[in-house]
């Protein structure tokens, strides 16, 4: 009798608590494997946002290197980088300044769907009038240069532009130099 007692005081696992504890842990892995997955999923998409900016960054860069302003236009092209094919599409417009012109442009992968974009970046062209060495700088198509400023920055000494900008030169005797930060006014009361 005593064979039957020491059977029933070994305690083991039962087959419901051994399933409980597989269901459990395999949920848990589960939840484990979809944070992998989609963790590695971010950084593709990351690489190819970031892939997809330099291509609007390079085209936006060439375009504004060019010597000649680009034409009013929507123009687009494929190109390869980083052993992918990508769409570009550049559109070109007028600003309200007659010498400066507006380009965005939005970057696609070539097999991706055709309204959506994974970069798009802006920039600006525009010509300057400007002689060496000068710090004033007139715009082509200005409001001053429409308004009869020409190209002497507004001032009517009857050369009517003939003249170029004054050269920034440093004065012969400099005012002196005092500790009073900017923005404050000196006094006139001496410091106690």
């Amino acid at each position: 009798m005593r064979g039957a007692d020491t059977r029933s005081a070994q305690q083991g696992f039962t087959l419901i608590e051994v399933l409980a504890a597989l269901i459990i842990v395999s949920l848990g892995m589960l939840g484990v494997i979809e944070a992998v997955s989609q963790t590695a999923s971010n950084g593709s998409y990351l690489r190819d946002k970031t892939l997809a900016h330099w291509v609007a960054m390079n085209q936006l860069t060439k375009t504004r290197l060019e010597p000649q302003m680009p034409k009013v236009d929507e123009t687009s092209d494929e190109i390869e980088m980083a052993d992918r094919r990508w769409r570009w599409t550049m559109k070109v417009t007028q600003t309200p300044l007659e010498s400066v012109r507006r380009i965005d442009v939005s970057v696609r992968l070539a097999d991706g769907d055709e309204k959506s974009s994974l970069a798009s970046v802006t920039g600006f062209y525009g010509t300057a009038i400007a002689q060496p060495g000068t710090t004033l700088v007139l715009w082509q198509g200005s409001e001053a240069e429409q308004q009869g400023g020409g190209r002497n920055g507004g001032q009517n000494n009857g050369n009517e532009g003939n003249n170029p900008p004054p050269r920034n030169q440093p004065e012969e005797n400099p005012p002196p130099q005092t500790d009073i930060p900017p923005g404050e006014e000196p006094s006139s009361e001496p410091n106690q």
